[in-house]
C-alpha cells in the first residue's frame, strides 16, 4: 500500500494571522475621519410652519488618514482580502499597477506587515509622485507606455511569485458592503444626531468603482432613502458606459482629475447601483478646488473640486425647490500635493485653462443659490 501524503501548511497561518492583526490595530490606533458642516449662507435656510429647516452640505474629510487620501480605506481592504485569500504570504512581494494614492497607500500597508511592495507605472511619472511612495517604502518600476502596467504588472507577479493586488479589479470585491466600518456605515453613523440624518444625496467620483459600488450596496442593504450620485471628470469613459449601458467604451485620453475618471470601464465599476452621474469639465473641477480651498482655509485636491461641483448643483436644485435635506460628498486628498498643478497659475495657463466661468458660477451659487452652469 502506498504511504498516505499528507501536505501541512498549517504554520503558514500563524505569519499571516499576525499580519492581519498589524493592519487591524493600525485601523484602530486611526480615529474616523471628520465630517465636516459647510456653512452655507442664508437663502440655505427657510421656515415651515414656523420651524426653520433647510438644506446641509457635509465633507467627509478622508484626507486625515495616515496616508493622507481616501485610498488609505481601499489599500486596507485589498490587503486583508489577499491575506485572508491566502495570496499574500511571508515573503510575498506585492505589486501595483499605479502611480497614485492607492500606491502610496499599498506601499503603507506592505512596510507594516513586512513584504516588499513595486509600483508600476509610466516613467513620465513625477518625481514628487514617485517620493510619496518610495518615501513608505515602495520601489517605483517604469514602463515607456502608460498603458504597459497592467501588462508589466502580470509578468512580475509571475517572475516574482508574487500578488498583483489589482485594485481595479478587486475594489469592488474587496470591501464588506455590508458594513464593518466601511466608509458607508461611518457617513451614517456621524450623521446620526444631525438635523437630516439621512443624506437625500452622497455625492461621490469614481476611479475604481470601488467607493460608489460600496456606498450604492450599502443604501440598498439598509433600504436608506439616499440617492447616490457619481461625479465623473472630462475624458473618463464612466459616464458615457452609463448613458449607453455599454461597458466596453474605451478612450486614448486620460482623465486630468487626478484619482478619479478612467480610459476604460473598470472591472469594479458597478453601474447598476448608482442613481444619477454628472459630468463636470476640468476647468470646473479645478476651479471648484480652488475656491473651496479659499473658503476652508485649506487646499483640497481636484476630485474634491469635482464632488463639490456635483454636489452645489443638487444643493442648489434642493433649495429652489424648498426640499430640506442633507447632502454628504467626500473631501478625497490634501491640495498640497498639486501646488505644482491646480494651484499653480502657470500649469492652468500652459493647460490652456480659463478658470473664470466656472468661478463665475460658484460666485453666483453662493451669493444667491442659484446654479447657472449649463447642462451638458
Amino acid at each position: 500500500m502506498q504511504p498516505t501524503r499528507i501536505v501541512d501548511h498549517r504554520a503558514d497561518r500563524s505569519w499571516s494571522e499576525n499580519a492581519v492583526r498589524l493592519i487591524e490595530a493600525d485601523g484602530r490606533r486611526s480615529a474616523d475621519t471628520h465630517l465636516h458642516l459647510v456653512t452655507l449662507p442664508a437663502w440655505s435656510r427657510w421656515t415651515v410652519d414656523g420651524r426653520e429647516t433647510g438644506v446641509d452640505l457635509y465633507l467627509k474629510d478622508e484626507s486625515t488618514h495616515p496616508t493622507g487620501s481616501l485610498k488609505h480605506r481601499l489599500a486596507r481592504s485589498l490587503f486583508l482580502y489577499a491575506l485572508c485569500n491566502g495570496w499574500i504570504t511571508e515573503g510575498t512581494t506585492v505589486i501595483e499597477a499605479s502611480s497614485g494614492s492607492t500606491a502610496v497607500s499599498e506601499a503603507y500597508f506592505a512596510q507594516l506587515i513586512g513584504v516588499p511592495f513595486i509600483a508600476v507605472m509610466a516613467s513620465s511619472t513625477s518625481p514628487s509622485k514617485t517620493a510619496l511612495i518610495e518615501r513608505q517604502g515602495g520601489r517605483c518600476h517604469f514602463v515607456d507606455r502608460p498603458g504597459d502596467v497592467y501588462a508589466e504588472a502580470l509578468r512580475l507577479e509571475a517572475e516574482l511569485d508574487g500578488h498583483f493586488i489589482d485594485q481595479f479589479t478587486m475594489a469592488e470585491r474587496a470591501t464588506d458592503w455590508r458594513g464593518n466600518n466601511n466608509i458607508a456605515e461611518s457617513i451614517f453613523a456621524q450623521m446620526a444626531e444631525e438635523e437630516h440624518p439621512i443624506p437625500t444625496w452622497l455625492v461621490v467620483g469614481a476611479g475604481t468603482g470601488g467607493t460608489s459600488a460600496t456606498l450604492g450596496r450599502y443604501l440598498r442593504y439598509r433600504r436608506h432613502p439616499t440617492w447616490l450620485a457619481v461625479v465623473d471628470p472630462q475624458n473618463s469613459v464612466f459616464l458615457p458606459a452609463y448613458e449607453s449601458a455599454d461597458g466596453t467604451l474605451t478612450s486614448e485620453i486620460g482623465s486630468r482629475i487626478e484619482g478619479i475618471g478612467r480610459p476604460r470601464v473598470e472591472p469594479s465599476f458597478v453601474s447598476q447601483v448608482i442613481d444619477k452621474m454628472i459630468g463636470v469639465p476640468d476647468e470646473a473641477s479645478i476651479a471648484t478646488a480652488r475656491y473651496i480651498s479659499e473658503r476652508l482655509g485649506r487646499r483640497v485636491g481636484g476630485s474634491t473640486g469635482t464632488n463639490l461641483w456635483g454636489a452645489l448643483q443638487l444643493v442648489s436644485g434642493m433649495a429652489s425647490e424648498r426640499n430640506p435635506g442633507s447632502v454628504v460628498t467626500l473631501l478625497c486628498d490634501p491640495g498640497d500635493r498639486y501646488t505644482g498643478t491646480y494651484f499653480d497659475d502657470d500649469w492652468i495657463a500652459a493647460q490652456g485653462f480659463d478658470l473664470s466661468e466656472p468661478t463665475a458660477v460658484l460666485d453666483e451659487f453662493f451669493a444667491t443659490g442659484r446654479w447657472t452652469a449649463p447642462a451638458g
